[in-house]
């Protein structure tokens, strides 16, 4: 558990210092189009996938999962040059800010109709059950919003009647963009999860450890054949749906309530609590990230958007990334 902490709170790290960069990039102008930040999200993404094998699972993050990205694997410069539209990136400028992905290491490009990427990671893991393969996993990633979406209820009964082994995890932040819970639903959305027929378990997603303890166990009973398992991580999201959006719809004693609640600072109050993080690495651990997204990002604007006049706009062939 102590490695998987570790790495998980790196990437948390990682995540929130390209975060703050790309918000400042938003604000000055140098980035266009929607700017989505995973602030109060860290802990539910870097958890949900610590526990995941690039390459032979299926991991399917969406607009606040930069965390996840990050413990998956993927680089930042690849989030970079989705906001500046870089023709060097995977998506090779076709599309912009958080909708790349790579299918072939399992990460599908998610789609922005809310609900879509949950019938897309059951579809992917029937492929892999049709090739023989038993032990892989598959982690859908949607918020309390989603979950009264009609393809999102399809994608759920077909996973349930199928027994795949697919993780659900809905990052309850509170609000579907700017409508609260009380106006989404009226049931508790752990029994949501138990309606479709998946073990339903549920954390506060603010709380890093046991976070981390209930995605490992969600996670570990998929792998052994126990079927499709329900997540609801409750957390708060502390910043607007994207950066154009103030969020003063969210009550100010809401925000105080959650004031002291930063995933980062309970995980890192955690883990220096465990003896496993020194104050020192802590610091070190930061000022490498906060270097790290610098020199990602300036590479990143330097590369060149798609030439309309030379660029192969076909989909195929799948070109690998540079």
């Amino acid at each position: 558990m102590k490695e998987a902490a570790l790495r998980a709170y790196e990437a948390m790290v990682m995540a929130r210092a390209f975060d703050t960069k790309a918000s400042a990039l938003y604000k000055a102008g140098k980035v266009f189009g929607g700017v989505f930040l995973g602030r109060g999200h860290e802990a539910i993404a870097a958890c949900e996938a610590v526990f995941l094998r690039k390459g032979h699972d299926v991991y399917a993050p969406f607009i606040r999962e930069q965390a996840g990205r990050c413990v998956w694997g993927d680089s930042v410069l690849e989030s970079a040059r989705t906001y500046f539209g870089s023709v060097e990136g995977c998506m090779r400028g076709r599309d912009g800010n958080v909708h790349w992905g790579h299918p072939l290491e399992g990460t599908p490009a998610p789609i922005s109709h809310l609900g879509a990427m949950v019938a897309v990671v059951a579809g992917m893991m029937m492929a892999k059950r049709m090739q023989g393969v038993t032990d892989a996993v598959g982690v859908a990633c949607c918020g309390d919003g989603t979950t009264s979406v009609g393809a999102f209820h399809e994608a759920c009964n077909l996973i349930a009647v199928q027994k795949l082994p697919v993780v659900v995890v809905v990052s309850n932040n509170q609000f579907a963009y700017s409508t609260p819970n009380a106006e989404e639903f009226a049931c508790d959305l752990q029994d949501r999860g138990r309606g479709y027929g998946m073990a339903a378990h549920a954390c506060d997603g603010t709380d890093f450890m046991q976070t981390l303890e209930v995605m490992q166990r969600a996670i570990a009973a998929a792998r052994r054949g126990e079927g499709p398992q329900w997540v609801v991580a409750t957390t708060l999201r502390m910043c607007g749906h994207g950066e154009h959006d103030d969020s003063s719809y969210i009550p100010a004693e809401l925000k105080a309530a959650y004031a002291d609640r930063d995933p980062l600072a309970v995980a890192r109050r955690q883990l220096l609590a465990l003896g496993w993080l020194t104050e020192q690495q802590d610091a070190d651990l930061l000022a490498r990230s906060t270097d790290e997204v610098q020199r990602l990002v300036a590479q990143a604007q330097k590369e060149p958007p798609p030439d309309p006049a030379t660029e192969d706009w076909h989909a195929t062939p799948w070109r690998p990334w540079r």
